[in-house]
């Protein structure tokens, strides 16, 4: 199941070829891989490839949110060309309880595009996920620029607001049964299982 990124976080088209994200059965999880320009702006994170950065947000980054919209909670996952990740857990709009889970990712680039991969373990992802949204984010400064799969409408947009990306109304459906076949059910996960008691 592929995503094309190809829209600002409020509407407007990207000025680039679109960052694509494909998601697809892996071991024991799903498997996310990233197609995109490489805009080297800002500089790489300073952490070792491989770990977790907190802070991703700040740098080049794709980004992918798995919510489950009844109870608001949801996975965020962030990657980063240079090979740095962060996982976050949130039972609620921006209230993360876990983050910096480890993760298999790599990141490479070559010339001006990059691609990575992660597996994300199916203990990561909240019970009952049913809708989604993807971001990518790169420059600086006033060059900052702020992408969304499914980005606010023209007409939501009110003066002086700035991109938000916990705006869970504006995720759209996704059922992981689309990728994983439609007779096969979510594990349940001791890490979420924690979290509601």
């Amino acid at each position: 199941m592929e995503f094309s990124i190809e829209q600002t976080w409020d509407s407007l088209p990207v000025g680039h070829a679109p960052v694509k994200i494909l998601f697809s059965p892996g071991e024991g999880g799903l498997t996310m891989s990233v197609d995109a320009p490489f805009f080297n702006d800002p500089a790489a994170p300073p952490g070792p490839p491989g770990q977790p950065f907190p802070g991703l947000w700040d740098y080049e980054v794709v980004e992918s949110f798995f919510l489950n919209s009844t109870e608001e909670k949801y996975l965020e996952v962030e990657v980063c060309p240079h090979g740095q990740h962060l996982i976050l857990l949130l039972n609620g709009k921006h209230n993360a309880f876990m983050q910096q889970l480890p993760l298999s990712f790599s990141g490479a680039v070559t010339g001006d595009r990059w691609r990575g991969e992660a597996l994300l373990p199916w203990r990561y992802f909240p019970p009952g996920v049913d809708k989604m949204n993807s971001y990518a984010i790169h420059g600086s400064g006033a060059g900052r620029r702020f992408e969304a799969l499914y980005p606010v409408p023209r007409e939501d947009l009110h003066e002086g607001q700035g991109p938000d990306f916990h705006r869970l109304e504006y995720f759209q459906p996704f059922r992981l049964q689309g990728i994983m076949g439609e007779g096969w059910v979510q594990p349940e996960s001791d890490l979420w299982e924690a979290a509601s008691k």
